[in-house]
């Protein structure tokens, strides 16, 4: 799998999570149990599928090797494998992060090193 994976999430749970030194999880990553990640070639369909119009949103890039064993590759959506995450995400595994704009067509624009 490749070497990076991904993270949506608000700029306000950003902001949060980088004041504590770690992201616990969304509602919805405490509630099935670990972090849900996206490899590149995900994005675009986790995006549509779960925040669709939202406009307070940034993109983390992480090294998957940095997170170690906890992260697993396991399937969700239509069989495929997708990245989760056991355990908090760590800011030592952070590439880059950045804001995830709206196009004129009405989806969320990706920054370039995101895109597969």
């Amino acid at each position: 799998m490749d070497g990076t994976v991904y993270k949506v999430m608000t700029r306000a749970d950003l902001a949060e999570a980088k004041a504590k030194g770690r992201f616990d999880g969304s509602a919805d990553d405490l509630r099935d149990g670990f972090i849900h990640l996206s490899a590149a070639d995900q994005l675009e369909g986790t995006l549509a599928k779960h925040f669709a119009g939202r406009e307070d949103l940034v993109l983390l890039a992480m090294d998957s090797e940095r997170l170690g064993e906890r992260l697993q590759w396991e399937p969700s959506r239509g069989g495929a494998l997708f990245p989760h995450l056991y355990g908090p995400l760590e800011f030592d595994a952070l590439l880059w992060d950045e804001p995830l704009p709206i196009g004129q067509n009405g989806q969320h624009l990706l920054p370039r090193r995101a895109q597969p």
